[in-house]
């Protein structure tokens, strides 16, 4: 698969790249919007495939939880080594897309380092992460940025006070939680230590018609003034 067409799946999906704007460019690498059709799904991640710690491990101790958040009851993925009475705490804050597989995967992957991990659902207080990204990501874009680090904070409150902790927490985000546990970091002066990840990435591009593969000139327009009737995909160079 051209590696171009990974790179637009992978704008689109940390949504630099609106979902209108993905069949065009993408049939343009393709060499055809059917083609691209039948490639972008090979690129959805199924995460519970790629899981590194089965749910079931005996290693570890998992539960679904609730806590008290900034305006509502947050749900939540608990994790802790079967073998530890006591552990430092870690509030996981996921992607755009939701608590999924993957996110669970990680708290898991993170209990058996020996830390009581927790991955709340910041989707909570609009029903829980649904089924579907796409539906996801919609609605993480229209959270109230205040709720949001609100109710990750008071998962960092409510690890430092648990039964199973032993005083301390710290916050771990992805991406869009990345930005949550920065907004955590400078208002919770509880906080042990915060962790921002995101993957290295190519410079984002714009994707734009090409001049030259324009084919008539515009009615009424001035000279020089075209119109393209062939989309041609341009990469940028700009940096973020």
């Amino acid at each position: 698969m051209d590696r171009r067409i990974i790179d637009l799946y992978d704008e689109y999906a940390h949504a630099t790249l609106a979902p209108p704007r993905l069949p065009r460019p993408a049939g343009a690498l393709a060499g055809g919007s059917a083609a691209a059709a039948l490639l972008l799904p090979l690129l959805e991640i199924e995460r519970a495939a790629a899981a590194m710690v089965a749910p079931d491990d005996a290693r570890i101790v998992a539960a679904r939880v609730t806590y008290p958040g900034k305006s509502a009851e947050v749900a939540g993925y608990l994790v802790r080594p079967a073998a530890l009475g006591h552990a430092g705490g870690v509030v996981i804050i996921h992607e755009n897309r939701g608590l999924n597989a993957h996110i669970e995967d990680v708290a898991r992957r993170l209990a058996l380092a020996g830390y009581l991990a927790l991955a709340p659902d910041l989707l909570s207080t609009v029903g829980g992460t649904p089924s579907d990204e796409d539906k996801a990501r919609e609605l993480i874009g229209k959270l109230d940025p205040d709720v949001a680090t609100g109710d990750a904070m008071a998962g960092v409150d409510w690890l430092h006070r648990h039964e199973n902790g032993n005083g301390k927490a710290g916050a771990l985000g992805f991406c869009w939680g990345g930005g949550v546990v920065g907004q955590v970091a400078v208002n919770d002066p509880t906080l042990d230590a915060a962790v921002v990840y995101y993957a290295a990435r190519r410079p984002p591009r714009t994707w734009r018609r090409s001049p030259r593969r324009c084919c008539s000139t515009m009615p009424g327009s001035t000279s020089g003034s075209t119109r393209c009737c062939r989309p041609t995909v341009r990469r940028s160079t700009r940096r973020a």
